[in-house]
């Protein structure tokens, strides 16, 4: 990523809107980044899972690419929001749902983050852990307090962890992938096909969620980008690194389970440093795990930070956040992921997979609902100043946004299947969950009904905030420059 000698290296913005003046960077950085935050653990675990929970090697690929690319394709229209409009992707939220009526998702979208960077801390703990000859608790503490320091740091640093993490993960993955070759016989895996719709489906859905679940922030790393980069680029610049990094991730998964004959599930860091032997290689190894852990983890409590932060200043009609501000919502994140992880390292696998799958009947209605406003309904044309105004264009609760979600959680609850709470059509469908279908499909089309019929005032064109030394566009709130 290439910036300007001018910008700080602790990010001075937060929630508030981009000036022109301040974008910067290029494609290859989206690129980069997602490749390297998909190109770690928990993805090959995510992938293992089709196996583990029944699936075999032939099907489980082909559902996990079919996710990937239909999760992928969601989560890269989201990126493609970001040089438009200069702000995280929850904010812009407020559209569809109103200035107060947005932090609905946004409280559960803070969950998630939650989980997932527990989740995360419980395998890198595990990597640091072997690494130092610590305990996994130590470990769990060790790589807290690494994603406290990148995430206060902000931006930059981010991206250039991402970066990084891009090269150590392509090297770690091409090693791996040549050890697991010469261990087991794949074309003997490959030639096992039982197929079954409950497991092919199960894989579909672990790609898809894992890939929709980055929907929620994954404009506020495009944000920065200059406004006149192509939206269709952006699109294919982070959904490519996305899908190709967690389908390489997730293929070493499958053929990992597939070979482990049970010694898998409760050793998944363990077992795949396994297969690379010991020394000095199985030492480089745990440090590229963990070291391939911090950016997805760093991505999850910058995200939960601009959540929290998007909530309150929802309710205060202010967009700035100062630096003091950041460290304590930071700590705080951090702080409640990592007793997450110690509470629970010990049953990882199975109540992660039951997390993941949960949470998607909550995000996916608030993708379909977003992606159909800004592409169908505005096409683009937000008022950027109003979107802090309470009594402004938006409102404070937009009845419309937020009955269609509620509509696209409820109507998913007869197809979920998880250990938290299962529908009562699952049995009917053959144990198939097809909720998250059901959540993409049904919300997109009320909302794209009702909207055009019944939408508020939308704009002749974007409106941005007025920039330091430029003409007013707006009599809305001014950029807090």
């Amino acid at each position: 990523m290439a910036a300007n000698d001018t910008t700080p290296l602790i990010e001075r913005r937060s929630i508030d809107y981009i000036p022109e003046a301040e974008r910067h960077g290029r494609l290859l950085s989206q690129f980069t980044l997602w490749m390297g935050a998909n190109l770690q653990i928990t993805a090959i675990v995510t992938g293992a899972l089709a196996v583990v929970l029944g699936g075999d090697v032939f099907w489980s690929l082909i559902g996990l690419l079919i996710g990937q690319l239909i999760g992928g394709g969601v989560m890269a229209l989201h990126a493609a929001q970001g040089p438009k409009l200069g702000l995280p992707q929850m904010i812009s939220s407020r559209v569809q749902f109103g200035v107060y009526g947005a932090a609905i998702p946004i409280v559960l979208v803070c969950l998630m983050y939650l989980g997932f960077t527990a989740t995360g801390t419980v395998l890198s703990g595990q990597a640091l852990g072997q690494l130092f000859g610590v305990s996994d608790s130590v470990g769990i503490l060790i790589f807290a307090s690494v994603i406290v320091l990148v995430t206060v740091l902000g931006y930059r640093v981010i991206h250039f962890i991402g970066r990084v993490a891009s090269v150590i993960g392509v090297i770690a993955f091409v090693y791996l992938f040549s050890r697991l070759m010469s261990q087991t016989d794949v074309g003997a895996l490959l030639q096992i096909r039982h197929f079954s719709w409950s497991s092919f489906l199960l894989a579909v859905s672990l790609a898809a969620s894992w890939q929709i679940a980055f929907g929620p922030y994954v404009a506020d790393y495009s944000r920065y980008l200059p406004s006149k980069t192509s939206s269709l680029k952006t699109f294919f610049a982070a959904g490519a690194g996305s899908v190709i990094g967690a389908q390489v991730a997730m293929v070493l998964g499958v053929f990992a389970a597939a070979m482990s004959n049970g010694q898998f599930a409760g050793h998944e860091v363990a077992y795949i440093v396994g297969l690379s032997g010991t020394g000095a290689t199985a030492a480089l190894l745990y440090f590229s795990i963990a070291f391939g852990k911090v950016t997805i983890s760093t991505l999850n409590s910058y995200g939960s930070f601009m959540c929290i932060a998007t909530i309150i200043s929802g309710f205060r009609g202010r967009l700035e956040v100062t630096r003091l501000q950041r460290l304590v919502f930071v700590l705080v994140i951090v702080g409640a992921a990592t007793l997450i992880a110690l509470l629970g390292q010990h049953s990882f696998l199975g109540a992660f997979k039951s997390f993941i799958l949960f949470l998607l009947a909550f995000f996916t209605p608030w993708s379909a609902i977003n992606l159909v406003d800004y592409y169908c309904i505005t096409r683009e044309r937000y008022d950027v100043p109003a979107l802090a105004d309470p009594k402004g264009r938006y409102g404070r609760w937009n009845l419309l946004g937020i009955s269609v979600y509620v509509f696209g959680v409820l109507v998913q609850l007869p197809f979920i299947s998880t250990k938290f709470y299962t529908g009562p059509l699952v049995a009917a469908l053959g144990d198939v969950d097809i909720s998250w279908i059901i959540g993409l499909v049904l919300p997109a089309a009320l909302y794209y009904v009702c909207a055009k019929k019944w939408h508020g005032t939308v704009p002749d064109q974007l409106i941005l905030p007025r920039e330091q030394g430029a003409a007013p566009t707006t009599n809305g709130l001014a950029a807090q420059a």
